[in-house]
């Protein structure tokens, strides 16, 4: 185990005078960098990457029936400094919400930024790429970093003095609520999904010609062209008298044309897997990744013009359960919210909760369907006892999460119910009390911190691809904003020193 984080020699920062807001920064990244440090994250992370990397390593010769090396000290030393530098700038990213490229040009021109990130050296600024930066984010997976912020929750309640706060912050209140994070996707109209498929086939097809596999077939783009001229021709159908007519009958052209395209990408990808070795220069990981791309593509697309054929042509609606709603995004789900300006969502269930003060104790970004506010909540709080060996004293939530068996469950925990009833009645009695009636004025709290989170830290909407990446991204989220949080809070004033 490593104790102690060995710095290099980094230039000081500059002095900036006449901007307050710059200072006020400034201050809040010293006293995150103080706090990486106190907590013993840092060191935790780079356990963790150190166990990660061996893991996989060994994992990597038994597969190849060889002996795993160990890594030299010199190896060693290198690597733990990545880590080092991989979570700083991880949570850098996410305090400024930027993308990687934006980051990466964000971090060559901040000296601030260089300095806590620790790139920053006498002779010379060597700046991670947004490559280096996307596996930064991808170094451990999504239980690793989930099991960071646990820890640093455990510091903040029950070992304030370590962190220099104030005081601990509390576990009384346990304040949820849920959203959506939406996906990265274009909206699931029904053409759309034909004219995505055109594209992402003829794409990979084209991809294949240029590194030296050509089969008879017209020119790509002659493709690409049709499919876009369609795609207008659509949208505009709609300002026509006959919009329904000319729609189905624009809709049996794409249907046509997707099904010329699928022909000539299955046979390409089938040339592809024969002779990539004698006609292209491609390495086998990529050859094995332009198939897949082209298979995960037509293996939707019957669907895919099935369903735009019900509901243009046939006129019949679709189940959301059998919806194609993205094809690069199978895990987003149909979330009807009934908010205003987003009466209907696409995407994740999020479940987030905070203590008192803003700190975000659970989170769980769901895969599947969301099974309900009043199950999330219970599988919440069993996760949170897990974490700080108790439950919290009072749970706040807003009427979705009520019902009789919520309140009995909760009683026979022994957690006080403060949640808003879904009976009016109920509720103008319940607002007599003056406990419940505090902790419903703070639950309103709640939903600016969901706003936070997700306008702040995450990006609306969420870039990363895959359900894995994005639960990752949520994760790291939560950590970033936890720290900038308690960089927030008031420190334990210094002792006056001896006369």
């Amino acid at each position: 185990m490593r104790s102690v984080e060995q710095l290099e020699f980094r230039p000081p920062l500059p002095v900036v005078l006449g901007n307050a807001d710059y200072r006020q920064y400034e201050e809040r990244l010293l006293r995150m960098d103080e706090l990486l440090r106190q907590s013993a994250l840092v060191t935790a992370y780079v356990d963790r990457c150190v166990a990660q990397l061996f893991r996989q390593g060994q994992e990597k010769a038994a597969r190849a029936g060889a002996r795993f090396r160990e890594p030299s000290a010199k190896q060693m030393a290198c690597y733990e400094q990545m880590c080092r530098q991989a979570l700083r700038c991880n949570l850098a990213r996410h305090w400024i919400g930027k993308e990687y490229r934006t980051f990466s040009l964000r971090l060559a021109e901040s000296a601030l930024l260089q300095w806590f990130c620790q790139v920053a050296r006498l002779e010379q600024v060597r700046v991670p790429s947004k490559s280096t930066l996307e596996r930064y984010d991808k170094l451990l997976p999504e239980a690793e970093v989930r099991a960071l912020v646990d820890r640093l929750n455990c510091e903040a309640i029950e070992h304030a003095d370590r962190l220099n706060l104030e005081r601990a912050l509390r576990m009384d209140v346990y304040l949820s609520d849920t959203t959506c994070i939406e996906a990265n996707i274009h909206f699931p109209t029904d053409w759309v999904l034909l004219r995505d498929a055109v594209r992402t086939l003829m794409k990979a097809v084209k991809v294949i010609r240029q590194h030296g596999l050509k089969h008879r077939i017209p020119d790509p783009d002659q493709f690409l062209r049709q499919i876009n001229r369609l795609s207008i021709e659509m949208g505009q159908s709609r300002r026509r008298p006959d919009s329904a007519k000319r729609r189905k009958t624009v809709l049996r052209r794409m249907k046509r044309l997707a099904g010329i395209v699928q022909s000539h990408a299955q046979r390409y990808a089938q040339r592809l897997q024969a002779d990539w070795q004698t006609q292209t220069d491609l390495h086998e990981g990529e050859m094995k990744r332009i198939v897949a791309r082209i298979e995960g593509v037509v293996d939707q697309l019957p669907t895919a013009t099935q369903q735009a054929h019900d509901r243009i042509i046939g006129g019949r609606q679709v189940v959301n359960r059998e919806k194609i709603l993205s094809l690069y995004e199978p895990d987003v789900h149909v979330i009807v919210r009934n908010k205003a300006g987003a009466e209907v969502e696409f995407g994740n269930t999020l479940l987030l909760a905070e203590q008192a003060q803003g700190l975000i104790v659970d989170w769980k970004l769901h895969q599947e369907s969301s099974p309900g506010d009043i199950a999330l909540m219970q599988s919440s709080l069993i996760r949170m006892k897990q974490v700080f060996g108790h439950y919290p004293g009072a749970v706040g939530a807003d009427r979705g999460f009520a019902s009789k068996a919520s309140h009995q469950w909760l009683e026979t925990e022994g957690i006080h119910d403060a949640i808003c009833p879904r009976d009016p009645r109920e509720l103008s009695e319940r607002m007599q009390d003056k406990n419940f009636r505090a902790i419903q004025k703070r639950r309103a709290q709640t939903e600016a911190r969901i706003g936070i989170v997700k306008n702040t830290f995450l990006g609306c909407p969420l870039r990363s691809k895959g359900f894995a990446h994005r639960e990752l991204t949520v994760t790291w989220a939560v950590l970033a904003h936890n720290l900038w949080l308690l960089a927030g809070l008031p420190k334990k004033p210094a002792l006056a020193k001896a006369a």
